[in-house]
């Protein structure tokens, strides 16, 4: 029988700042049987897809994507913050609220042609996934979707990836 995984996200209000409510999956992480299930959910959409690497964006997206790419036995690169990445790397900057950030990938993570699924733990603005995306595209990569475990409706980041396959487990 299926968990309502809505019961393994803690709301916490006002953080990191008044009038934010915080999404946390560390409740459905420490529950084994709801983060199976999570990625359970995630892998059989990638199956569905055909996807050869799993690509997540530091450092949620390593706990989302690590476990699907393991279970469909594929690879799984990370988008990484500045000065994290030993080798030569390609760049993709993207928006803040205030200000710009940037995310990295080493050359050689995406093979040209690769069918690559992107997670992460929440789709929110989707600033950080649209870099994510633009780093796969940069190393001929060919991006067949993106799965998360939460996405925030109200602050429209499925907008910016609207030409993308989208799966959600869960939508606040």
């Amino acid at each position: 029988m299926a968990l309502d995984l809505t019961k393994y996200v803690a709301s916490i209000p006002d953080y990191p700042e008044k009038g934010i409510i915080f999404r946390d999956i560390s409740p459905l992480m420490a529950d084994g049987e709801a983060y199976k299930q999570a990625t359970a959910q995630i892998v059989q959409f990638a199956r569905d897809k055909g996807v050869q690497m799993i690509v997540g964006p530091e450092a949620r997206g390593f706990i989302v994507g690590c476990p699907v790419a393991y279970e469909l036995g594929v690879g799984f690169a990370p988008a990484r913050k500045k000065g994290k990445l030993p080798r030569e790397t390609v760049k993709a900057t993207y928006n803040l609220e205030y200000g710009t950030s940037e995310l990295y990938m080493h050359k050689d993570a995406v093979k040209p042609g690769q069918h690559v699924l992107v997670t992460d733990d929440l789709l929110a603005t989707g600033g950080t996934i649209g870099a994510t995306i633009d780093l796969v595209e940069q190393l001929g990569g060919i991006v067949v979707g993106c799965a998360f475990i939460i996405e925030l409706d109200a602050l429209k980041g499925h907008e910016k990836i609207k030409d993308y396959d989208v799966l959600t487990l869960m939508h606040y």
